[in-house]
């Protein structure tokens, strides 16, 4: 099922209430999907990252660096990582993606789990 590539972001969000946390964003349907990590995006295989999927972003988030003034994601943002991706499978529990980030790189999954995500990269 490999579709056309589209882009996606890692901002490492310093909120004042949520405090450090990862928020993977994908470019899908026209809006950027979202998940929250409270630690960083797995680099190798057999690490699985625990997250919640957030509120669908606007595209403009892709490029988005600096400071939020106020609400609950008040605080500092800055892109950890972007690039492309790949949806290679998708069901209602299970995306299966290719990345082609400068730190994101290769196939991951994320998993719906209980009342969350897991975020894992495959080998």
């Amino acid at each position: 099922m490999a579709s056309r590539r589209a882009r996606f972001v890692v901002h490492e969000h310093d909120a004042r209430r949520a405090r450090l946390h990862y928020d993977l964003r994908i470019e899908m349907g026209g809006v950027l999907k979202d998940w929250a990590f409270r630690k960083q995006p797995p680099l190798e295989p057999g690490v699985k990252r625990y997250g919640v999927q957030q509120e669908d972003h606007g595209l403009e988030w892709l490029d988005f660096e600096g400071e939020i003034k106020e609400g609950y994601g008040a605080g500092t943002m800055r892109i950890w990582d972007k690039g492309e991706y790949e949806l290679l499978e998708s069901s209602g529990d299970k995306l299966v993606l290719r990345f082609y980030g400068s730190k994101l790189k290769g196939t991951y999954v994320l998993l719906r789990f209980k009342d969350g995500w897991l975020f894992f990269k495959t080998r």
